[in-house]
């Protein structure tokens, strides 16, 4: 039996990117985010949600990618890294899919804009669709997470 891996898919601009669920904590919509000084561009700020006080990132800023508006179908994507939550800001995240392990390529150097440092792989889908998988340990290096460690309530 092939071992399969459940990924949340989400998309900026017309590409589609997966991240294991296991490493997703919860999925928002566009809340208030908090703008923090000195931190680095594609840090948007901070949100509160429930109480915690949780880092925000727009993946379009970490990719390099033109900025657009947010929208009502705009998702902040709760994840935990290295014992910490972040959020990603997304352009949507609506599925939730099961991908066969041997399905996942080693990424080329550049997959829609992105760097291969910050993917995992290219998973090719059964209706033929291409989902980038993140490494969630690179699209934040050490001394982004520290900095992130120092706002994180």
């Amino acid at each position: 039996m092939e071992e399969e891996l459940k990924v949340i898919v989400f998309k900026l601009g017309s590409e589609e990117y997966g991240i294991e669920v296991d490493k997703v904590q919860t999925i928002e919509r566009m809340m208030p985010i908090t703008r923090v000084p000195k931190t680095f561009s594609f840090v948007k700020g901070v949100i509160n949600l429930r109480g915690v006080v949780i880092p925000v990132i727009d993946l379009r800023g970490r990719f390099s990618l033109p900025e657009t508006e947010y929208t009502d179908q705009t998702r902040i994507v709760i994840v935990g890294v290295d014992d910490m939550q972040v959020g990603f800001i997304v352009d949507s995240a609506n599925d939730v899919i099961d991908i066969k392990r041997d399905a996942i390529d080693s990424p080329p150097e550049v997959v829609g804009g992105v760097k291969a440092r910050y993917l995992r792989g290219v998973a090719k889908l059964e209706d033929t669709r291409l989902l980038i998988m993140l490494n969630l340990n690179e699209v934040l290096n050490k001394s982004e997470i520290v900095q992130l460690e120092s706002i994180e309530g």
